[in-house]
């Protein structure tokens, strides 16, 4: 998986790839050494061909880590195969999908 961070009004964490068991570590590795300086943090999944249970959690903690801080997590440009896991598993209600 590529992971390719943009920082300014908003930090913009753009995937590329698959978001699976062993991305999911990458991408939490890479996030913990990011500082977030922004208030609100996007996840760009133009790119973003797949999502695992692994990937789900991770995006919970991370929206929860966020939440703490006062900062807010939006997610953008959701495929259908990627809306179609949010819809199953609700996270579909629990997330900002824009």
């Amino acid at each position: 998986m590529d992971i390719n961070i943009k920082h300014g009004e908003e930090m913009v964490v753009a995937l590329q790839g698959r978001l699976d068991t062993t991305t999911s570590q990458e991408l939490e590795a890479v996030l913990e050494k990011e500082e977030v300086k922004e208030n609100l943090v996007v996840l760009e999944f133009k790119e973003l061909e797949y999502i695992s249970s692994a990937g789900l959690r991770l995006l919970l903690s991370l929206k929860k880590k966020l939440e703490k801080d006062n900062k807010k997590l939006e997610i953008r440009n959701i495929n259908d195969v990627v809306k179609e896991v949010f819809n199953v598993t609700g996270f579909i209600n629990i997330l900002d999908i824009k």
